[in-house]
């Protein structure tokens, strides 16, 4: 009885918290799918029906409902197949440097290397910083084309400077994303590591086992979970990079499919074509995650 109670107890004192996060989670959600359905700019906020589909209907702020003319025209816009591609190539290649750099990393901050904390600390430290940030130093001090250090480096080599974010901005919005989330690859398979069976590893070196069949037979099973973590969580915030892509004033050629919704909503001002796009991404995003979930899943079960 007193068991009962103090469940009921618990439930009524953690309502509030559950109610709060609820609203906060559904009427933003359902609030931008209204909004998907209306023909909705900014700069004209009462738009006539005439210039939609016949038999449009007018909401009480004398907002056209468009039904799904803003999906039709989002999904059919040339920019919205670039801006799917530019965001599955940020992904793929982020996650090929991250897990590859990473596991590299964690085998050698495993080591006992002189001074190993401090480099540890210094390794996991680019992590901390704010994407906005990170953009602004790599744009300015690293890639500038004529006071950044890679354009000094490549002076000293005897060739010309490389404008990064003219030339090759896809490249160097992954090689930015993938400077911060280098530390999250490496910090987890250095946990997992960590964890490895030192009787394993001492059988092993005992038997010869060569460094290299030691690391393919031993490493990567022990790693394989670790790596499939890693891969589900930069996957679910890679696919929402957009600072990076904003501050380098690369959305031209590199923008994604959250730098397409800006341009529509904040650019355009069409807050209906924002909306319905933001809703398409999240679609999409959710697709992502349930494979990968499924993915992680026979993973763990394995």
């Amino acid at each position: 009885m007193a068991t009962q109670q103090t469940r009921s107890i618990g439930r009524i004192a953690v309502a509030p918290s559950v109610l709060a996060l609820f609203l906060w989670m559904i009427v933003p959600l359902g609030m931008t799918i209204w909004f998907s359905f209306l023909r909705y700019n900014l700069l004209d906020p009462n738009p006539a029906c005439s210039l939609l589909t016949p038999g449009a209907l007018i909401d009480e702020a004398n907002r056209c409902l468009a039904g799904t003319t803003n999906y039709y025209y989002f999904l059919t816009d040339p920019a919205f197949f670039k801006a799917m591609r530019n965001s599955l190539l940020l992904v793929f290649w982020v996650l090929v440097i991250s897990v590859a750099g990473g596991t590299l990393l964690a085998l050698l901050l495993d080591q006992a290397i002189y001074g190993r904390n401090f480099v540890r600390l210094m390794v996991i430290a680019p992590f901390f910083v704010m994407p906005t940030v990170s953009a602004l130093v790599w744009k300015n001090m690293m890639m500038h084309p004529v006071q950044g250090f890679l354009a000094w480096i490549t002076k000293s080599l005897g060739f010309g400077a490389i404008d990064w974010f003219a030339h090759y901005p896809m490249t160097a919005i992954v090689i930015m994303v993938s400077w911060q989330w280098l530390p999250f690859a490496t910090l987890i398979i250095l946990t997992a590591l960590q964890s490895f069976d030192e009787e394993q590893k001492e059988a092993a070196q005992m038997d010869g086992t060569p460094p290299l069949s030691f690391f393919w037979y031993m490493i990567v099973p022990h790693l394989a979970r670790p790596v499939t973590v890693v891969i589900l969580i930069e996957t679910i915030f890679l696919l929402n990079v957009f600072a990076e892509i904003y501050v380098t004033g690369s959305g031209g050629r590199a923008g994604n499919l959250p730098f397409l919704v800006y341009q529509y909503g904040l650019l355009s001002n069409d807050i209906g074509g924002a909306s319905a796009g933001g809703i398409i991404a999240v679609i999409l995003a959710n697709i992502v995650a349930f494979f990968l979930m499924r993915m992680i899943g026979k993973n763990l079960e394995g």
